[in-house]
């Protein structure tokens, strides 16, 4: 247990930071659990940035398994995970927070925040290259604003410099909500916080199992047609 940042909370908790990979196929509007990690700085001595980069390169490495993307959240953001996708040569795309530092006059005026940026009508079709302060001189991605999924504008960033559609973008971020979905059902319909144990192995154990029963009542689900909520065994909780 932990003090950390929580989105939906809005601010600064106790809690155990789980770090989960989720593979999303768009064509059948469908999405799995390929793998999870537990944030524990003190037990292991790993940054917040290494379990996403263990999971990424067990998911290149040994898994095998093909996608043709990355989504990712806006902590994420940074150098160190940016360089690491561009690596792997894989694309991706992540929000930016409103208050990040970005500059897109090729150094001519400072940076400043990403949500008091000027477009052009062609630059909010067709997005703009930027540099993110914090990130080596040449690195550059190209920044689009969308509608994100709760009716606001994101700022979203993406190495795929070919890309010159924020229709597209908004399609592909969209994805990205399936996360968010499964931490809503894992939640539900597991138990996964209500858990009695305290001992740091029961607490795994916890979990692990809880990841289990999302992954079988999603298998239920798929093979019904049920959403994953009504595929729980009455009575189960």
């Amino acid at each position: 247990m932990r003090r950390q940042e929580s989105g939906n909370a809005q601010g600064v908790i106790n809690g155990i930071g789980v770090v989960t990979c989720v593979y999303v196929n768009p064509q059948q509007d469908r999405f799995w659990l390929i793998d999870y990690r537990i944030y524990d700085p003190q037990g292991d001595g790993k940054t917040k940035w290494d379990p996403l980069k263990d999971m990424r390169s067990a998911l290149v490495y040994q898994k095998g398994l093909p996608f043709t993307g990355v989504l990712m959240d806006s902590g994420y953001a940074t150098k160190t995970v940016m360089r690491h996708r561009e690596q792997m040569q894989k694309t991706y795309s992540c929000p930016l927070k409103t208050n990040r530092r970005v500059d897109d006059s090729a150094g001519t005026t400072p940076y400043q925040r990403v949500d008091s940026l000027t477009w052009t009508k062609a630059q909010r079709k067709q997005g703009k290259p930027i540099k993110i302060r914090g990130v080596p001189k040449d690195h550059k991605v190209k920044l689009f604003r969308v509608a994100s999924a709760a009716r606001r504008t994101a700022y979203v960033v993406t190495n795929d410099h070919a890309q010159n559609d924020s229709s597209g973008v908004q399609q592909v971020c969209h994805q990205r909500w399936k996360i968010e979905q499964f931490h809503r059902e894992v939640k539900q319909v597991t138990g996964l916080e209500k858990g009695p144990c305290r001992l740091a192995r029961m607490v795994r154990n916890h979990i692990g199992c809880a990841m289990f029963v999302w992954i079988r009542l999603a298998q239920v689900a798929y093979q019904t047609g049920q959403t994953h909520l009504s595929s729980q065994i009455p009575g189960d909780g």
